[in-house]
């Protein structure tokens, strides 16, 4: 390899661990950040992090019927799909501008 090639490796492994710094401080970012789902109106929250851990659920007085169980499940389910829906989001938002143009599936 000549010298002119030395530097050009060098230069392109400098920029893959700044890219790679960049993608865990991107990745700790997430996992403090907060997200709420919501279904019902509002009647039902669940609030997720960036790593889709369910951190708390909310559920209003007035939604909890004994005689319909079956509606407060459906409306915690679509809540925390809609929590997690936004996580997903987020996290390709946030961490795909580091895989824009590469072919790697499965990476994020």
């Amino acid at each position: 390899m000549t010298m002119r090639g030395m530097g050009n490796m060098n230069k392109m492994m400098k920029q893959m661990q700044q890219m790679q710094k960049k993608m865990v401080q991107a990745q700790e970012e997430l996992a403090v950040t907060v997200i709420e789902g919501t279904a019902g109106g509002g009647m039902v929250t669940v609030v997720a992090n960036g790593q889709k851990q369910i951190l708390e659920v909310k559920i209003k007085e007035e939604v909890v019927d004994p005689e319909d169980i079956e509606m407060l499940q459906d409306l915690v389910l679509a809540a925390t799909n809609d929590a997690l829906k936004k996580v997903d989001e987020l996290s390709e938002k946030t961490m795909g501008q580091f895989t824009k143009g590469m072919n790697m599936p499965g990476l994020f």
